[in-house]
């Protein structure tokens, strides 16, 4: 057994070190938070813009199954999707332009 460290080792731990400061409190990182929609707020997005499930789904290129299990609460969207629904949230005609209804 060798007990020299790899580079892969050393890279590993100072990311390690790095959370654990950033964790601390003692450095701030660079982040960028992506909203994490509840049941609720995917249902309130949705009611605001009143639409159905489906027209919801064909104006922003969704799936109407998927969007029902994430109201239910049955599913949590992914990264992507959550990114979509939080654009769709703060400027749903930017969606629809860029779609090119």
């Amino acid at each position: 057994m060798t007990t020299e460290r790899t580079r892969i080792g050393r890279e590993t731990e100072a990311a390690l070190d790095e959370v654990l400061s950033h964790v601390r409190g003692k450095i701030d990182l660079m982040c960028r938070i992506v909203d994490d929609p509840s049941a609720d707020r995917i249902l309130a997005v949705r009611k605001r813009l009143k639409l159905s499930r489906q027209k919801f789904a064909t104006r922003f290129g969704l799936d109407a199954r998927a969007i029902q299990d994430w109201e239910q609460g049955r599913r949590v969207p992914d990264r992507a999707a959550r990114v979509l629904l939080t654009v769709i949230a703060h400027d749903p005609d930017a969606v629809v332009r860029a779609l090119g209804e």
